[in-house]
C-alpha cells in the first residue's frame, strides 16, 4: 500500500496540470469564438467586412485599406489592414475578419 501512494500523488499532479492547461486553452478559444460569432457591427459598433465579400465590394464599402500585404501561399491568401481590423482573402473573397485588440 505504501508504494501506491507516491504513484497516486504523481497521477494526481499530472491530472491537475493538464486540467489547468486545458482551461487556459479553453479561455482563448472562447474569446476567439465570441469574436468570430459576433455580428459584423460589433464589438463596440465596429462594422467590418463579412465572409465571401469580394475585394471590389470591400473596397467600395470600406474604402482603400491602410495597408495591403503581398499574397502568400497556395491557395493565395491576401491580408488588408484597416483601422481596428484585418481582412483576409482567399483568391478575391473574404475568408475572415480579425478585430485588433
Amino acid at each position: 500500500m505504501k508504494k501506491l501512494l507516491p504513484l497516486t500523488l504523481f497521477y494526481t499532479a499530472i491530472n491537475m496540470t493538464l486540467l489547468g492547461m486545458s482551461s487556459m486553452a479553453n479561455a482563448d478559444t472562447l474569446l476567439m469564438d465570441s469574436i468570430m460569432d459576433a455580428p459584423p457591427n460589433s464589438p463596440a459598433g465596429l462594422i467590418r467586412p463579412t465572409r465571401s465579400m469580394s475585394m471590389d465590394s470591400v473596397k467600395s464599402t470600406f474604402g482603400e485599406p491602410a495597408e495591403v500585404y503581398s499574397t502568400v501561399g497556395e491557395p493565395p491568401i491576401t491580408r488588408w489592414e484597416y483601422p481596428g481590423y484585418s481582412v483576409f482573402f482567399e483568391f478575391d473573397r473574404v475568408i475572415t475578419t480579425v478585430v485588433h485588440r
